[in-house]
């Protein structure tokens, strides 16, 4: 039988090798994703940049569904393949793939008939809203190849393939890279262009994780409905806290944007490219919560508690190194960011306060991502559902508005930073005392009084 790639070998090795690849898949897809909005800016129009913006903050919503279905699909895979029960694990990815594209195509089909309300309550007005309506009605369709594509993606991550799971990302945003300049300015399509360009990714996206996961390392296995509806149940048990917990974060942003418009179209461009820095610099946080789930999945489905210990340990660790770093470039390259999206006015106050006081906030947000982790994979979920929701739902709205009063825009992203510092303490210091107090899963049946992780989905046999 063959041993999960994680159940041996330094944690520290495997933290660093899942988050780097994870990292430079989603870094380059979010690089990407900066470099459209970079061509849209040199089209001249404030107002395009902004759309985008308004339009980010809408669809965030529904990116982070896929992505909630990606962390549950990775977290019940890779606790059957720590097992040692493979067939089953495919059987899990081939539901997990049905249950996504089902999910995201209801979502798309909401999206798309109340984009306009949606757009509104941002706050955007006239041609700006109008404009982001368009570009929602153009690329939300394409969230659902998108979420096949994520489960596909944490099918790998989960038996140890970080790297080919970073080759999907690779391929569509190469494509992506190559085409939205011709897409926006050759061509003059301007943001249509930039929406099309993002279709074409997602669906590249696809087309690379069905080579990979399913064509060339055969994990996917298509269910039968009686294997569909046996586990279904389970599934969403984990996905439901998972997306839950990754609803927060665009909830959080889009109460952000609404305190943010009202300092105007300079404000919200400069909005718009901080999200996009956002996620090109802290690529390795955003990914470290993913990549490490299949470590803490195999290792606890397999018993090996320290190992589950160490792994939280070396992430955080991980975390703080990374974010210390990436801190220190952002300081020195700030002024080029500024010249290079040609923000002016109060935008170029946004930007400065970001870099100087926001970036510095991520020391504590990774360390909430850690916890999430942990939570998500060894039984949890629902603990991350509320601590994120603490930081985005409860806390960074007030603090925001708070802090607006005495620095105006620039209130909005120390807000955003002070939540995210408070509760990432709080959660980094309740994961490690629930993980320090795990027990193994045949220890856990002994005792009945002990809590129990979310239910086994890992005893379904087709019949």
């Amino acid at each position: 039988m063959q041993q999960g790639r994680f159940l041996s070998g330094g944690t520290m090795g495997h933290v660093v090798r899942m988050t780097a690849t994870g990292a430079m898949g989603i870094t380059f897809v979010f690089l990407v994703d900066a470099a459209n909005l970079f061509w849209v800016s040199q089209l001249g129009e404030p107002q395009l940049v902004a759309a985008i913006g308004y339009a980010y903050a809408v669809q965030f919503f529904s990116v982070s569904i896929a992505v909630g279905l990606m962390i549950a699909a990775t977290a019940v895979i890779s606790r059957s393949i720590g097992a040692g029960e493979r067939d089953q694990a495919r059987r899990q990815a081939g539901a997990g793939v049905v249950i996504a594209a089902s999910i995201l195509a209801f979502v798309s089909l909401l999206i798309v008939g109340f984009r306009h309300n949606l757009i509104a309550v941002t706050g955007a007005e006239g041609e700006t809203a109008r404009l982001a309506a368009r570009y929602l009605g153009i690329t939300i369709p394409s969230l659902i190849p998108m979420s096949v594509a994520l489960v596909l993606s944490g099918a790998l991550r989960a038996d140890g393939y970080g790297a080919k799971a970073m080759y999907i990302t690779l391929s569509g945003g190469t494509l992506l890279m190559l085409i939205d300049p011709v897409l926006i300015v050759w061509m003059g399509l301007g943001l249509d262009g930039a929406a099309i360009g993002l279709v074409l990714f997602r669906c590249t996206l696809l087309t690379a994780a069905v080579f990979f996961a399913v064509i060339q390392m055969k994990l996917v296995e298509r269910p039968t409905r009686r294997t569909l509806r046996n586990i279904a149940g389970p599934f969403l048990v984990v996905a439901g806290p998972a997306i839950a917990t990754q609803m927060s974060t665009p909830a959080g942003n889009y109460l952000l944007t609404i305190a943010m418009s009202a300092y105007g179209d300079e404000a919200m461009a400069a909005w718009a490219v901080v999200g996009r820095l956002t996620v090109v610099v802290f690529g390795g946080v955003f990914a470290l919560s993913g990549a490490i789930g299949g470590i803490f999945g195999q290792n606890y489905g397999a018993g090996q508690m320290e190992r589950v210990r160490s792994t939280y340990r070396n992430a955080l660790l991980f975390c703080l190194i990374y974010t210390l770093v990436a801190w220190g470039l952002m300081l020195l390259v700030t002024r080029y960011v500024v010249a290079a999206f040609a923000l002016t006015g109060v935008g170029v106050e946004v930007l400065r306060s970001f870099t100087l006081v926001g970036v510095g906030g991520f020391v504590f947000i990774g360390a909430l991502f850690v916890s999430n982790a942990a939570f998500n994979n060894l039984g949890r979920p629902a603990w991350s559902t509320l601590v994120n929701w603490c930081k985005d739902g409860v806390l960074s709205y007030p603090a925001a508005i708070w802090l607006a009063t005495t620095f105006g825009a620039s209130g909005v992203i120390y807000g955003q930073a002070l939540a995210g510092s408070v509760m990432g303490i709080i959660a980094a210091t309740w994961g490690w005392f629930y993980v320090k107090g795990l027990r193994a899963p045949d220890d856990v049946t002994l005792d009945p009084s002990y809590p129990r992780p979310y239910p086994n989905p890992d005893r379904y046999r087709r019949r």
